[in-house]
């Protein structure tokens, strides 16, 4: 194309300035293990993870421009390469492992080694790099201009904006140390509650209730209203529908899997008895639905993948802007990772089996290289991938033989692989597009992208053991929604043992939403989660409701918005930061509610969120001076 011909970046490629330095480096990774920690939090606790791009971006400018009186667009771009690779493996991770220590408390197998979560993440993340770094050429040089890439080209206005790089950070500093407070007071002293609700005397199995999260709120916010009021509504269905219809026709029987007549269960038991795998089958349905709405596009991206593997850019990889890892490198990096895939006993496949894995890898990389581009991260349909990774591998392993616990761990394993694939895979096409359009170095921005993975496959190991610890998965403190579908999946495949007519009445739930035209995903997450959480999650999207309503210019308004996003992703992450940090004190029997033994009651709680929110719409009303 002509166009991609004219582009200019901002750094020209003759031109070479500090990128790939120490202070980039050692900020960048530990970012990447900040917000990878921060955002599994977040991802275990309400089924979905936030970009940490720009907040990285944002960070960065503050500390090396402001901090350290350099000035360097690539070394900032460099930063947010590194540690936005914590968050997109976290996603990954997150979906699928904890199944492991869910199965590990069931007393199944035995607890999942640091080294086995290690090595699972690693192969995943790598793999991601290696299977997009042949995509750069087609999908960001040769469509610029007709792949938006949503995140990677805001990622770099906020990069070119480096002049407001400092009240940008300080928002986002703000709002980390606003949560941190708020969640440490709240969840550490407990001197109010975070969750609090009313069970209707009434309306049998019915519960009303908000937890007044600062992460939820930002979640709401980022999000936006529309998707915040989906997950409302699929709530909404689970808590005042589906529920109440159980304790009515249910009374005094006891129905398989619960142990225990209907008419004693409180609304929470219900919920987690037989609401959970009626949610469940919507979500998996749900990931299915996004996949077979994409095939089309899917088998145009693997075709254009394969003639990317066959062109020759040897004469285009002269200039420094085009320079990408060279090919005989990422193929040996494969094929060490298919050999130790297939001699690590974690891994139960043959040969084959561990080509077939890779090959399955790449199919998804390519997809969610190009579905990022164009739809964004947000909307990428890695749990759908990894659904049917994960149906498909079950039933591999079961055909071959491979059944019982070992299958079911197997499948888990290559179906976290495949995860962290295509989670890595999105994430670095967004950051190459943002160093295409400012002017950086490919090769550089592959291997930044390399020491994130690596320095977070470290890390993510000893973040799901420390949760694990404090209060296990599965529960109203960390639900873990995708991973328990998961495992549930998995053992329905192998072991035939699910209660299969929930699952189904969940699957056609979502079919009927798909009808009805509105995005399965969002409202099949509301059905699965507490309906406080999805409270919580519309609260901050009514705030961004409200702001982007008030008059104003269409740049008033995007202002608002970008102030609100900095603010609220400084919310996630002091959140996500404080709940690693109680964490560890609840491992090591450090109770600091009986510090000052003073709690408000629930109406405290309410006004103290409604005050966050105030505070929320005031950040995006104020005007950078």
């Amino acid at each position: 194309m002509d166009n991609n011909k004219e582009f200019k970046p901002y750094i020209p490629a003759d031109r070479i300035v500090p990128e790939f330095t120490i202070t980039s480096v050692l900020i960048g990774c530990l970012l990447a293990i900040v917000f990878g920690a921060a955002n599994a939090y977040l991802g275990l606790l309400v089924g979905m993870t936030v970009s940490a791009s720009i907040p990285a971006a944002v960070i960065s400018m503050g500390i090396i421009r402001i901090i350290l009186r350099r000035d360097s667009i690539l070394e900032n771009n460099m930063v947010q390469t590194i540690g936005s690779a914590g968050e997109s493996l976290a996603a990954g991770a997150i979906f699928t492992l904890p199944a492991l220590f869910l199965w590990a408390e069931e007393g199944k197998i035995d607890f999942p080694s640091i080294l086995t979560i290690f090595l699972i993440a690693l192969f995943g993340g790598i793999l991601g790099v290696c299977f997009m770094v042949p995509l750069r050429q087609a999908l960001i040089v040769e469509e610029h201009g007709t792949l938006p890439f949503p995140e990677g080209t805001a990622c770099a206005e906020v990069l070119l904006a480096g002049e407001e790089g400092g009240s940008k950070a300080g928002s986002v500093f703000k709002g980390l140390g606003i949560a941190a407070v708020y969640k440490f007071v709240a969840d550490g002293l407990a001197i109010f509650p975070s969750e609090i609700g009313y069970a209707f005397k009434g309306f049998a199995g019915a519960q009303v209730g908000i937890q007044v999260l600062p992460s939820l709120a930002g979640v709401g916010f980022i999000c936006g209203p529309k998707i915040s009021s989906y997950m409302l509504a699929g709530g909404t269905l689970s808590w005042f529908v589906l529920m109440p219809a159980i304790a009515l026709f249910g009374g005094d029987a006891t129905i398989f899997p619960g142990e225990a007549p209907i008419s004693s269960m409180a609304p929470d038991v219900i919920w987690d008895t037989y609401v959970r795998y009626i949610g469940a089958g919507a979500v998996a349905a749900g990931g299915l639905i996004s996949l077979i709405k994409t095939f089309p596009l899917i088998v145009r991206t693997f075709k254009q993948a394969m003639k990317s593997l066959t062109k020759n850019h040897t004469n285009a990889n002269t200039l420094r802007t085009q320079q990408d890892l060279p090919m005989p490198l990422l193929i040996g990096m494969i094929v060490v990772i298919v050999i130790a895939i297939w001699l690590v006993p974690t891994f139960p496949v043959n040969p084959i089996g561990a080509l077939i894995v890779v090959i399955f890898g790449f199919f998804f990389a390519s997809v969610s290289s190009r579905m990022v581009g164009l739809i964004g991260s947000s909307n990428n349909p890695v749990s759908g991938m990894a659904i049917a990774t994960l149906i498909i591998a079950t039933l591999l392993l079961k055909v071959t033989g491979t059944t019982g616990t070992t299958g079911m761990v197997g499948a888990i394993a290559i179906g976290g692989i495949i995860c962290i694939v295509a989670a890595i895979a999105g994430d670095t096409s967004q950051d190459l597009k943002t160093g295409f359009i400012v002017g950086a170095t490919p090769r550089k921005q592959q291997l930044g992208e390399m020491l994130g993975v690596v320095v977070s496959a470290a890390a993510i190991g000893f973040v799901l053991y420390l949760l694990n610890e404090a209060w296990g998965y599965g529960n109203d403190k960390i639900p873990a929604a995708q991973a328990t579908m998961m495992k549930l999946l998995v053992e329905g495949i192998m072991d035939a043992n699910l209660p299969w007519a929930l699952i189904l009445i969940g699957v056609f739930v979502a079919v009927v939403v798909e009808i009805l035209q509105v995005p399965v995903m969002p409202f099949a997450v509301g059905m699965y989660l507490p309906f406080s959480l999805s409270a919580g999650i519309m609260a901050g999207g009514v705030v961004r409701f409200i702001v982007e309503k008030i008059k104003g210019t269409d740049q008033e308004k995007k202002e608002r918005g970008d102030r609100g996003v900095l603010f609220t992703s400084g919310l996630i992450a002091g959140e996500g930061i404080m709940g690693i940090i109680l964490a560890v004190f609840a491992v090591v029997g450090l109770d600091l509610s009986k510090v000052l033994r003073f709690s408000l009651p629930q109406i405290g709680s309410l006004v103290i969120f409604i005050v966050l929110l105030c505070y929320l719409y005031r950040v995006c009303m104020k005007k950078d001076k």
